[in-house]
């Protein structure tokens, strides 16, 4: 797969992850997003989280400016904090074919109460 957003300024945020080669099946990378925001599904007031992403790839990484725009898609979206840790891994299950890969969101406090689920796949 060609890397198409990489080094483009006009690139529009969408949820097509990219990958490249990566060589070493023996690494185990993390990803932190510090600044993601949703929305809540009930209310439509805006959630904000730390997104983590770790994972041991197979014969694939993601690349990280697909990996921030396809983050930027979920801005506007009515979502349950739950069902985005789930979803995230999904697409990047089907996107990267890890061998290992849990995704973490963590939200920010609202209301008192502090909110973390995780979802994980393991081949």
């Amino acid at each position: 797969m060609a890397l198409t957003k990489l080094g483009r300024a006009d690139t529009p945020p969408d949820r097509s992850l990219e990958t490249f080669p990566i060589g070493d099946s023996s690494q185990e990378i993390t990803i932190d997003c510090r600044e993601f925001t949703c929305r809540c599904p009930i209310t439509g007031q805006p959630d904000w989280a730390t997104i983590r992403i770790e994972y041991r790839p197979g014969d694939r990484g993601v690349e990280t400016k697909s990996l921030k725009l396809y983050l930027e898609t979920f801005r506007d979206e009515g979502i349950f904090h739950e069902h985005l840790a789930t979803k995230m891994r999904d697409d990047l299950v089907a996107a990267l074919e890890p061998v290992f890969l849990k995704v973490t969101v963590d939200f920010n406090v609202r209301g008192g109460i502090a909110l973390a689920a995780s979802s994980t796949y393991q081949r």
